[in-house]
This record gives C-alpha cells, sequence and structure tokens, in this order.
C-alpha cells in the first residue's frame, strides 16, 4: 500500500512541480519584472529546488561525450554490450582518428566497474567512469530498476548477482585476455565471491580486485547503516521495507525494496552530513533516488553480509545452475592483486570493514595487496569529487598498471564438488 501512496502522492505533486519549474524561470530572468525583485534570485532557487524534489526523474544517462587523453578530445560511444533481466553491461568504447592515440588506447587494461545495486542508479558512478576512460577501456554492470522487470522474468538473488559478474569477468576475459574489477560498496562481497568462486573452479582471475568502501566485515566499526540491519531482525525486513511494484509499472506485483524507502533511510540516519551536503552534490542523489531492488536479492544481503557474516566466517555457499552448492573461499584467490580503499569519514562502511579482504585472501602475496585510507573523505568521496580525482584515482591506476602483466595469474587445479551428507558441496581436486 506504501508504494502505491507514494506513486499516487508523485502524481498528485507533477502540477505543482510545473509551476515551481515556471516560477523558478520568472524570478530568474533578468527582463521579468519579478525578475528585479532583490532576492528574486533566492526565490528562484527555493523554487526550483521545490520543482526538483516534486517532479518524477527518469533514469539519468551518463552523458560522457568525450574525454580528454593528453592532447587529444577523445569521443565516447555508450553502447551495452550484455544484457541481462536486470543489468545491462555498458561499454564506454573510445574513438580517436590520431593513429598514435589509437595505439596508445588498444594497449590500455581493461576494467569493469561494477556499480551499487541500491536506491541509486549506476549513474551516480559517473564521475569514477569519466576519470578512469583516460587511461582504461571502461565497463560498467548499470542495474535495471526492478519494478521495471516483468514478473515473467524470475527472481533475482544475491547468487544472481554473484553470477552476473562472473559471467561479466569471462566475457571480457575472454574478449581481451584479460580484465582488473574494481567495486564500489556493496558490490565488494559479491564480487570477492565471484572472484573466489572462479579461484575454485581453476578459472582465469582478474589481474586486479580494487575493493571501495565495502562492508566486507560489517562487524568492525559498525554505522548506523550496519546497526539497522544487525539489530532488526530478519522477518522485521520482510514485514517492513518489502513492498509490491503498483499495476502502472512492468513489474506490477513484483516484491521489491523501494528506492525512495532506501534514499530516506539514509537521510534519517544520517541527517546533518545530507542537510549539509553541496547543492549541486544534492541534485546528482535526488536523480537517482528512485531505483527499486529485488526483494530476495535485498533480504538475502542482510543475512549474508549484515546478519550471519557469512563471508568472514567462511559458512557462505552460492547455488550454481544446477543447484549445487559452492563454498566462497577468497583463500583459493592465488596471483590477483588486491587494493581496498575506504574514506576516513565513511558513515556508510565504517573503518576496517573494507580492509578486512586482506585477512581473507591469504592467497595473495603481501607485495601484491595495498590499503588506502584517503584522509577527510567520507563514502562518496572516495569514488567521486576532488578526492577521487586527486587521491584516489592516481594510486587505483597505478596500481591497475603496476599488476597489468600478461600471464600474471595462471588457473589453478580445478576442483570438483561432491555433494555431501548435509547437502552442502566438498571439493575434490581433479
Amino acid at each position: 500500500m506504501l508504494y502505491q501512496i507514494y506513486e499516487t502522492q508523485r502524481s498528485l505533486m507533477e502540477p505543482f512541480a510545473d509551476f515551481a519549474q515556471a516560477a523558478a524561470k520568472v524570478y530568474s530572468n533578468p527582463i521579468s519584472p519579478l525578475g528585479q525583485n532583490p532576492f528574486s534570485q533566492r526565490i528562484s532557487a527555493t523554487y526550483d529546488l521545490m520543482y526538483r524534489l516534486g517532479k518524477d526523474y527518469e533514469k539519468p544517462q551518463f552523458g560522457i561525450n568525450t574525454v580528454a587523453i593528453g592532447d587529444q578530445e577523445i569521443a565516447i560511444h555508450e553502447r551495452i554490450e550484455i544484457d541481462k533481466p536486470f543489468c545491462e553491461l555498458r561499454r564506454f568504447k573510445r574513438f580517436s582518428d590520431d593513429p598514435a592515440t589509437l595505439n596508445r588506447l588498444k594497449v590500455q587494461p581493461v576494467v569493469l566497474i561494477v556499480a551499487p545495486l541500491s536506491g541509486h542508479y549506476a549513474t551516480l558512478l559517473r564521475d569514477t567512469v569519466r576519470t578512469m576512460l583516460a587511461d582504461h577501456k571502461v565497463y560498467v554492470t548499470d542495474w535495471k530498476n526492478a519494478r521495471l522487470v516483468p514478473l515473467s522474468e524470475g527472481e533475482f538473488h544475491l547468487d544472481d548477482y554473484v553470477h552476473y559478474i562472473r559471467e561479466f569477468i569471462q566475457h571480457l576475459q575472454k574478449h581481451y585476455g584479460h580484465c582488473h574489477v574494481i567495486s564500489v560498496c556493496q558490490p565488494t562481497v559479491p564480487v570477492l565471491a565471484a572472484v573466489s568462486l572462479m579461484a575454485s573452479q581453476g578459472e582465469k582471475l582478474p589481474k586486479s580486485m580494487t575493493m571501495m568502501g565495502g562492508p566486507i566485515d560489517a562487524s568492525k566499526s559498525p554505522t548506523a547503516v550496519n546497526n539497522l540491519a544487525m539489530n532488526k531482525s530478519f522477518e522485521w525486513f520482510e514485514n517492513n521495507v518489502i513492498f509490491r511494484v503498483p499495476p502502472n509499472f512492468p513489474g506490477a506485483g513484483r516484491r521489491v525494496y523501494p528506492g525512495f524507502m532506501q534514499h530516506t533511510g539514509f537521510v534519517a540516519m544520517n541527517p546533518d552530513r545530507h542537510l549539509k551536503s553541496h547543492y549541486d552534490y544534492f541534485k546528482d542523489l535526488i536523480k537517482g533516488d528512485n531505483s527499486s531492488a529485488e526483494s530476495d536479492y535485498y533480504l538475502e544481503t542482510i543475512r549474508t553480509v549484515f546478519q550471519d557474516f557469512a563471508l568472514v566466517k567462511g559458512t557462505w555457499d552460492v547455488r550454481n545452475s544446477s543447484g549445487e552448492a559452492e563454498r566462497v573461499r577468497p583463500q583459493d584467490i592465488k596471483g590477483t592483486a588486491l587494493l581496498t580503499v575506504e574514506g576516513e569519514l565513511d558513515d556508510i562502511s565504517g573503518s576496517g570493514q573494507t580492509q578486512a579482504a586482506h585477512q581473507l585472501c591469504t592467497g595473495i602475496v603481501s607485495q601484491h595487496k595495498k590499503h588506502l585510507e584517503v584522509p577527510g573523505a567520507g563514502h562518496y568521496g572516495i569514488f567521486s569529487g576532488r578526492r577521487w580525482r586527486e587521491i584516489v584515482f592516481p594510486q587505483v591506476r597505478d596500481f591497475i598498471l603496476a599488476h597489468h602483466v600478461v600471464g600474471q595469474n595462471k588457473p589453478t587445479p580445478s576442483k570438483k564438488l561432491v555433494p555431501t551428507k548435509t547437502g552442502r558441496a566438498s571439493r575434490k581436486t581433479t
């Protein structure tokens, strides 16, 4: 019912949003008599804010048409490489007429950026993608709004998320012969699971993993977000935040965690930070606050990551396409370099939560591991804005380049899954 009420409110607000937009233009027009008022700019800004809060936003575009590489302006063509029911693998292909520039682009590393599946669209990583494009071939996971996915496509589970990432990595490995992976926030967990499963099966691994601000071990320095997930029961989440999509959407009837509730929850838990946010950045955030997550995926993430701590305890099993359980074993990862990034002031993923990946990935030698804590950076600052561009990106770029060596990671012997009496799967080296 709440979802229907919210959509009804959106519909009722549309005329007022249109009025606010018109009023903002009138008060900002220097030719208008109202624009002569000494307070006209402030009034215009107020109406503009009302318009932005009240309008119904469509999915934002990345809008990256060109990028500067050296003294050349390179054209960017955005296209869908793989289209799956719940996600698009989006490619940002670069074009140049300069032969020297083309040769330079061809040898640059391929990077898969895994965006969060939360209340924001992947365009929240626009600055991340734009910055990376100068030195890398870039792909990004563009998760679909669950309310737009018909019920006929089935459910989407945390296991499916892991399999999607695994498939995308395999696709890039097959096409280019190598791949580097960057995960931002929540996907650090399923990305680590995907690479772990690939390692256990003797598959070719990414050359590097960069994990930024994610809850690998949510028990460390718990934040308000972590405390909510840990202190409320699984049933509480199922009964209080999961709703069915209203009938006016393609995904009518699908059970989801609505995007507007996710965004409202973050604001409620961190009101001071959101009220003090820079206006331009706030505008970017509210444009992406309406992406709903499939209920099964969300609830399983709550239980697996924030309540059972299954990854760090070594008890997480992922079902493969045959229904067999595969144990997630980060210790099986060898040859892949690991960089973890945390913000000093991150109030979403607390200190030490991402760094915990180093303790789990015992098969990675110390010289291939690095941790970066960004002074003065909050959660968004480690992948967007000045600190990202000036502090984080140069180190991410150099780390990827340092480990971009052909033949660095070789497949380990495959391990065949054998069902046990308990229903779980044990491993047998073949």
